[in-house]
This record gives structure tokens, sequence and C-alpha cells, in this order.
């Protein structure tokens, strides 16, 4: 359907990377504001493969690829978690040969191919006059990229590790937090019952706020990070002696999937990368356990202790949002629109020290934002460091990018 321009402009919305709660109200705020100002919205289907695989023929059937919202549809979707218009990893400026859309394999046949002008042609055809693209910085490094093409981009920063820069948060990173210390407080019972330690993998790539949150707000004893390679004897003999000063006889430890070990490199579940570069993490929490048992006799007069190993994954990031992810992406949706209306583009909507804001979209190519261990993590104890709270933002430790 080409065309489909209303009286004021059409706006695209989209969402990719992984999914959270959260997504679903900022496209609904940002529809339902739209459409009484005037819009028509459009919702992109599975992030930028939508957009990138429409048929620019009047008679094709896009029905996989884009559909028009409405007040209706997004207030059922609304309240849920996930993304009822999908998701995928796509990356239009780097598409392999394999996964080039067939109606552009006769033009586009290299090893890797930049379908970028495919992307743009859609887009007018489309008639979409503004794009929303909600996601991290995987997803926001090509809204970067249409925007510098002259497209209208206005962004939206999400993800369940918070680590998109230039924001002190980012849409799923509460829920997160929030299931990880409900479900590592559920699995106690079972740690204390049979005097084991028990390890949790959590998310956390490159940064390992998933992890220390919760630690810091009593989940676990200590977290090990990607920001720091820990040494296993060290968390061994933490591990132990947290164990032997609790009454129940048990010890939590928190690990991101991106933590390495001391003199090691990141765990990967295989050698497949996504269209970003990045392979699959997994598996770190696996070696933690069983290194573990292994190094603790040394620290329990020569008896090993048994491990409650748990990868809690896609557990914190399925369901309904909590409260704050369902005010934020609400915020943000009309903090997006409302850019669009006053004419400003290239941006990316934020909450900075408890206020929202926006900043240039292309904060978020520019830095990575990472947990700060020299303020926020105490290397010896391997947990949070902290010693005041005055005036520090919500969750504490959203570090300035660097």
């Amino acid at each position: 359907m080409a065309n489909i321009k209303t009286k004021k402009g059409v706006i695209g919305i989209l969402t990719g990377g992984g999914d959270v709660p959260g997504l679903n109200p900022a496209i609904r705020a940002v529809t339902i504001r739209a459409i009484r100002e005037g819009y028509q919205v459009i919702g992109l289907r599975r992030g930028w493969a939508g957009i990138l695989e429409v048929l620019r023929d009047k008679d094709a059937d896009n029905s996989r690829n884009y559909q028009i919202l409405t007040e209706d549809v997004v207030n059922r979707a609304g309240r849920t978690g996930g993304t009822f218009i999908h998701t995928s990893r796509t990356r239009p400026s780097h598409v392999a040969k394999a996964n080039v859309p067939a109606h552009l394999q006769d033009t586009y046949n290299d090893d890797m191919n930049d379908l970028t002008p495919e992307v743009l042609k859609n887009l007018e055809y489309l008639g979409i006059d503004y794009l929303i693209p909600i996601g991290g910085d995987d997803t926001l490094s090509y809204g970067v990229r249409l925007f510098k093409e002259g497209f209208n981009v206005v962004a939206i920063p999400k993800t369940m590790d918070n680590d998109v820069p230039g924001t002190d948060y980012c849409i799923g990173f509460s829920t997160c937090v929030t299931r990880t210390i409900e479900l590592t407080h559920n699995l106690r019972t079972s740690a204390g019952s049979h005097e084991r330690m028990l390890v949790l993998e959590v998310f956390g790539r490159y940064a390992g706020f998933t992890a220390m949150l919760p630690t810091m707000a009593g989940a676990a004893d200590r977290c090990v990070i990607p920001e720091y390679k820990f040494n296993i004897e060290h968390l061994t003999e933490l591990m132990v002696a947290d164990r032997k000063k609790n009454p129940s006889n048990y010890s939590v430890v928190l690990i991101s999937e991106g933590a390495m070990f001391e003199g090691g490199e990141m765990i990967f579940s295989d050698a497949t990368t996504d269209a970003f570069g990045h392979k699959k993490l997994g598996g770190i929490g696996d070696l933690v356990a069983a290194e573990l048992k292994d190094h603790s006799a040394k620290f329990n007069n020569g008896k090993s202790i048994n491990i409650i190993n748990q990868k809690l994954g896609y557990m914190v990031r399925s369901g309904d949002p909590d409260a704050i992810d369902s005010i934020v992406p609400m915020a943000y949706g009309n903090l997006a629109l409302d850019l669009i209306l006053n004419g400003i583009h290239g941006r990316l909507v934020v909450l900075k020290n408890g206020r929202y804001d926006n900043v240039p979209v292309e904060a978020v190519v520019s830095s990575k934002k990472v947990v700060d261990i020299n303020k926020n993590y105490n290397i010896e104890r391997l947990r949070p460091s902290y010693r005041s709270f005055e005036m520090k933002p919500l969750f504490i430790m959203t570090s300035e990018p660097v």
C-alpha cells in the first residue's frame, strides 16, 4: 500500500533486538498521541527486517512486514510484555548474501551487502515521514545511519542491560532487576534446604548493572561482572565464608553472562554470530559452578560443597512490565512525539538525573556505558561499593558513558 499519508504525516515505529517488558506501552503511547494529533502510525514488523523486506508492488502482500496501528490494537497490547509487532536482530547495512530478500538477490550478491538504499526506498514507498526505532545500541546504531542519510529519526532506548549511552535508564531494566531479585529469593529455599552455594547467571554482555543492582538490594552475597576479570579462588573463599556466616548455611552469587575468569575471555554457547557480529553468550554460570565446587574443599576443611546452578535467562525478560517499565515507556513515547511535533529529529529520548530529556542520537555510537568499577565495585569483596546515596540517580550506578 503506497502513499498512505494522512493530514500531518506518517510515523513508523519498530522494535529491534531482544524483547523486554515495556515495549508495548511505548508503542501504545506513541500511537494514541500521534493519532490524536492527526498522524498515522505504521508498525514495522520484526525490527529492521520488516522495512527491509517490503515489496514495492501495489499487489504484493506486505502484511508480514508492517501493519497500520490503531487505538484499539495498541490498547489491547499496551498492558502486556514483549512486542506485538515482533523483533529481530537484522542489520540492513550488513546483510549476508544468504539473507538478502529473494526479490533483491539479483542486485545484491556480495558476501556482505549494504541494503540501506532499499530501506530508504521502502520508507518512501510506505509514505513514512518520521521513524521511531526502539532498541539497544545495536538497533539504534542503524537509526543513526538513517539519520545521517537524511531521514527523520527519533530514538527510544531499550535494553535489559541498561547500557545504552546517554541515558540513565533503558526500557526493560527495572523489570529485569525486579525479576532477578524475586527469582533469586525463590531459589534461596532450595539453597538453604540443601546447604549449598547458589550460582545464578544473569544478563549483561558488556555491562554488569543487572548483577550489581540486585546484589545491592540484598539478593546476593557476591556478583561478578564483565568489567572486572575475577579470580575463582578468591570468589570461592568469599562464598564459603558467606555460607559459614549464614544461619541457613548457604550463599549466593550473581554471574553476568559476559563475566570472565582472570586470564580468560568471554564464554560463548557456539561460534555463530548475529547480524551485529555478536556470538551467543552462555555457559559462564556452568563453569563458575563447577569451579566453585572443585575449589570449595580448600576453604571448607577438605569437604567440597555442592552447588545449585541456574541460568535466569528469559525468565527475567518475559511477562508483564513492572510499574517503572509501564510509566517510563509511556513518557518516552510522548517525548518522542513532542520532538516530532516540534520538527526536531536526530535525538534520543533519555532520563538524566531523574528528569526526562533528549540528547543527540549519535550518543549511541560515540561511547560505551559500563559500570565504573573505581566508584561502584569493590574488587576485593566482589560486590557493589557505595558510601553515600545523596544526589545519586534512582538506580544509583548509572554511570556516565566512557
